[in-house]
């Protein structure tokens, strides 16, 4: 049993990574927001109760697992949960949609430079992998330590812009679901519920060896699952008003690429550019998490051999991130895989359950 005071400083730092872990480029471009949640109406809010009670869950489950059995290897939570066959394919299939999910941050990053700053994507798309693969080469502590200190911060501008889209169109969100059905929106499914579960699969295919893996080296245990229920909240609370905002101005920012960005520069251009670089700031935390992971799959984080697979993996992912449409990448990468993570999820409660019941009986 942990005895060690917990450090408030150390949660809150547990707690940012989480949350930009989550924030990359679908998220704060608005894609993931509209095509998920707001592009339902309200029911698409019903659809972040429930992502938030399964964060809760899944964050908690993922550290508990990753500290008790000091699971350093990003596959070894999959065999462990699923089994050695089912586990073996989640652990290769995992990596797949986890490196797909680097390309998505890609043309997150294309998209937007191209929409705010009217340059090259492929300018932004260099630039960002040349960032990214720098900071994996530096080691995993620094990652955790870099994005815990950008995620509170973009949190705080995306709820901001939430608030201002709402105070700009309160009217829409009495409006809001009468008007959907009269516009051409890309949905993840065709119902919500679903669609919130799909949200929850693809996000545990992101988390399960990254949180697992801060479970196994974190010293003290109460902070990093309370880090991991902070960030839960955090992040949902976060989408939830950015969902509201984009809710109650559903004509305006519909059809958009950055709706985010869209929605920003109708409150005032300044704030278009300073947004800006908060949706490359929450591109960069998710993209440096996904590629770490992808290029730790074949070889030791800290030799020569993972440093040149690592700029590889950048190089291959900039020139296919521009290849497709950045809404599509979206709806087709995220949605698929999401169903494939739900089946994780299953996995993971009859896990927890068989751990319950042993701990009783004993």
């Amino acid at each position: 049993m942990e005895q060690a005071k917990v450090n408030i400083g150390r949660t809150l730092t547990y707690a940012g990574a989480f949350i930009a872990f989550l924030i990359g480029s679908g998220f704060a471009t608005g894609q993931e927001v509209m095509q998920y949640f707001s592009a339902y109406g309200w029911m698409g809010i019903a659809g972040i109760l429930v992502v938030f009670v399964l964060f809760l869950y899944v964050g908690w489950d993922f550290v508990i697992t990753g500290h008790q059995h000091k699971f350093y290897n990003s596959g070894a939570i999959y065999r462990h949960l699923c089994g050695k066959w089912i586990g073996g394919f989640f652990d290769y299939f995992s990596i797949l949609f986890i490196y797909m999910s680097f390309i998505v941050m890609i043309g997150g990053t294309g998209a937007t430079v191209e929409q705010q700053y009217g340059i090259s994507p492929w300018l932004g798309a260099i630039g960002m992998g040349i960032v990214v693969s720098g900071t994996v080469i530096f080691g995993l502590d620094r990652i955790v330590d870099v994005l815990g200190k950008i995620g509170p911060a973009i949190v705080v501008l995306t709820i901001t812009l939430g608030f201002l889209a709402i105070a700009k169109n309160p009217e829409g969100l009495t409006t809001v679901d009468s008007i959907i059905p009269t516009l051409t929106l890309k949905t993840a499914s065709d119902n919500w519920f679903l669609a919130s579960l799909s949200y929850v699969g693809f996000c545990m295919l992101w988390l399960a060896g990254f949180m697992s893996l801060m479970g196994a080296t974190a010293k003290n245990l109460k902070e990093v699952t309370s880090g991991a229920m902070l960030g839960a909240l955090g992040f949902s609370v976060a989408l939830a008003i950015i969902a509201l905002g984009f809710m109650a101005n559903i004509e305006f920012v519909a059809g958009s690429m950055v709706p985010t960005l869209k929605m920003a520069d109708s409150i005032h251009p300044a704030f278009a550019t300073i947004f800006s670089v908060i949706v490359l700031a929450g591109i960069y935390t998710t993209a440096v998490p996904l590629l770490w992971q992808a290029a730790a799959r074949f070889t030791d984080g800290k030799s020569m051999k993972f440093k040149v697979i690592t700029l590889v993996l950048m190089v291959i992912g900039v020139f296919v991130g521009l290849k497709v449409p950045f809404d599509q990448l979206v709806n087709v990468i995220y949605v698929i895989n999401g169903y494939v993570g739900f089946i994780l999820l299953l996995f993971m409660v009859i896990n927890t359950y068989k751990r319950i019941s042993g701990t009783a009986a004993a």
